[in-house]
């Protein structure tokens, strides 16, 4: 697995975070809430692709076609 891969969730994690937080602090809650439903969208694309590259591996090296 690639280290890039854990860092862009990371990342991703933490300005959902702080943009929640802010959102939240301002008293738009509704806002904040959307902002975190699209990051973890964001970040369920992320890993859903990274799956997907992983079953390719797997077919490629038992040949399974």
């Amino acid at each position: 697995m690639s280290i890039d891969l854990i860092l862009k969730v990371a990342g991703i994690g933490l300005l959902v975070g702080i943009l929640a937080m802010v959102l939240s602090e301002a008293g738009k809650k509704e806002q904040a809430q959307m902002v975190t439903i699209a990051g973890v969208i964001v970040v369920l694309y992320i890993v859903i692709q990274g799956i997907a590259d992983l079953f390719v591996l797997i077919k490629s090296v038992f040949k399974l076609y």
